[in-house]
């Protein structure tokens, strides 16, 4: 069995919109053996790092940044898991009022001390996600499970 841990900030409502199309991908019937655990970043601590074998980010673009919630996640977790987790495969996807990038630059810096690898491109929802935007959120999900799943990471 592998896990796949899925942590968000949503304010709006767009982020958490889009970690549900993600949820329900990784959930997808036809694959099995996954254990998905969705939580708010401010839920998510440094056990469930522990307990994951891949880990999918979802923020809102706050100023050109991350959400400060996924922030303190790092913040919180970071002492707590170093040297004690493998590389993880990881994705990112972000929910932007711009065009994202400064969001996405200032998750790569923090990840990569962790470590995390990345293993999708970063999906960057402008405005209100649209259903194809969700529709790339689900297949987000799917992917990530069942390359923890097929062992491919």
């Amino acid at each position: 069995m592998k896990n796949l841990l899925i942590v968000y900030h949503s304010q709006t409502g767009n982020t958490l919109r889009m970690a549900q199309a993600v949820l329900q991908g990784a959930t997808d019937e036809d694959i099995e053996g996954i254990e998905v655990r969705m939580l708010s970043a401010m839920e998510a601590g440094p056990s469930d790092l522990l307990w994951a074998n891949g880990v999918i980010l979802g923020t809102p673009e706050n100023f050109g940044y991350m959400s400060g919630a996924l922030k303190d996640f790092f913040d919180r977790t970071f002492y707590a898991v170093e040297g004690k987790i493998a590389p993880l495969p990881y994705s990112v996807f972000i929910s932007a009022g711009n065009d994202g990038s400064g969001a996405l630059r200032s998750i790569e810096r923090i990840v990569n001390g962790y470590p995390l690898v990345n293993v999708q491109p970063a999906l960057i929802c402008k405005g209100t996600p649209s259903p194809a935007d969700l529709q790339h959120c689900t297949e987000m999900g799917q992917a990530l499970a069942a390359g923890l799943e097929l062992a491919i990471f």
